[in-house]
């Protein structure tokens, strides 16, 4: 690693409900610094997630979030000339952005709607334990838990 590492940034909670990881959302979804999309995009979203399920769109984005976030992921790990996959414990930050990752890349992977109803879909998919992200976590546990017998390399 060159030089220092980047600062972390202090973002502004979004303009209509004040919450700093729908925020973080909005910037995940942003392409080419085109902020005001992202954000009609997402509001959308929630406007559709409320008339879905008739609940705080809020409530359903973080239990998804909290539903799709990994506890163990795999890194590579180079001992003796092989290459092992060890499991490690993932950060809470990380959790986060995986979680938000795996939605959005679910969401792409649906075609023939607008994005905020792919990612309505996908987040209340997601807030049941079902839908593509779930499936990617399962995917990242199922290796983690097949390569337990190298978690000693992780000291």
């Amino acid at each position: 690693m060159r030089g220092k590492p980047a600062p972390k940034r202090d973002i502004l909670p979004d303009p209509r409900y004040h919450d700093l990881e729908v925020a973080k959302f909005i910037n995940y979804i942003m392409r080419g610094g085109k902020k005001t999309i992202a954000q009609t995009i997402i509001y959308d979203c929630f406007d559709i997630i409320k008339e879905k399920t008739k609940q705080d769109p809020r409530h359903v984005f973080n239990r998804a979030i909290k539903q799709v976030s990994p506890i163990v992921e795999v890194r590579g790990k180079r001992v003796g000339g092989a290459n092992y996959q060890v499991p490690y414990q993932v950060r809470t930050e990380r959790r986060f952005t995986l979680a938000c990752r795996w939605i959005m890349a679910a969401a792409k992977a649906k075609k023939g709607k607008k994005m905020a109803e792919r990612l309505a879909e996908e987040l209340i998919d997601a807030a049941k334990g079902e839908g593509g992200a779930m499936k990617k976590r399962v995917d990242v546990h199922r290796m983690a838990e097949a390569n337990k017998a190298f978690a000693y390399f992780a000291r």
